[in-house]
């Protein structure tokens, strides 16, 4: 049996701390003993959950599959990154002159919160679709991305670009045979990485920076912006 990360799933990690207490403090066995036998029931409950999610897809498409229960991984992490970032941004920015910086963050954080929930109903979406469909999915959202293009400036006309150009590639991919649904997963998780980034960026940036220097708070929303533009990104592709 393959080792599958127990923290991804938290009925596993519940399983294996119930092993424990009832080990412990009901049966009165050692710890040593209970230890290593709750992290086997944590990781078997791992194992098992993940071959009947990868089973439940139904896609007909290993690499696909991987990529989808990558994305979900990630988006955990990526979910909980999002809340340290605004709680750390709560509780640093509380001048009023730093108002507009702590909005951005908690906007851009908002729609990460709900990306996991709209991911599951993309995945639902794209069981039993086929490439054409996607095709037509891709052209769609390259078609809403360049009528945004027409509005923008700066960091969100920047990533809209990259967004654009990174669209009509998929759209070739497909054309040309490859599965259209592997490369709208991939390309969603090119921008989760990208968000993560500019999200670790903007976090270490909160704790280095004079918070009470306008100059420092102005370059600090600068990566801001940019994280909201990621986000908006991220919304538009996972979007059915």
């Amino acid at each position: 049996m393959r080792l599958v990360n127990p923290l991804y799933y938290p009925l596993a990690v519940l399983g294996g701390g119930v092993t424990l207490f009832v080990g412990v403090r009901l049966v009165s066995l050692p710890s040593p003993v209970m230890l290593p036998l709750a992290i086997g029931v944590a990781m078997t409950g791992a194992s098992f959950l993940q071959s009947r999610q990868s089973r439940c897809l139904e896609l007909d498409n290993p690499e696909l599959e991987r990529e989808i229960l990558g994305v979900k991984k990630s988006a955990l992490v990526l979910v909980n990154q999002a809340k340290s970032l605004r709680l750390e941004a709560q509780r640093l920015l509380t001048d009023t002159f730093q108002v507009e910086l702590l909005t951005t963050v908690s906007m851009s954080c908002d729609r990460v919160a709900d990306f996991p929930g709209k991911f599951d109903l993309l995945v639902q979406h794209l069981q039993g679709s086929n490439s054409l469909l996607s095709v037509d999915e891709l052209k769609g959202q390259l078609k809403e991305v360049k009528q945004k293009l027409s509005s923008s400036s700066g960091i969100a006309k920047t990533h809209l670009n990259q967004l654009a150009d990174s669209l009509k590639r998929n759209i070739k991919l497909a054309q040309a045979g490859e599965d259209g649904r592997l490369v709208r997963i991939i390309n969603i998780s090119i921008l989760m990485q990208d968000f993560a980034g500019v999200s670790q960026k903007l976090q270490t940036g909160l704790r280095t920076s004079d918070l009470s220097d306008g100059e420092q708070i102005h370059q600090l929303q600068l990566v801001a912006d940019e994280l909201y533009s990621l986000s908006e990104s991220l919304d538009l592709v996972v979007r059915q």
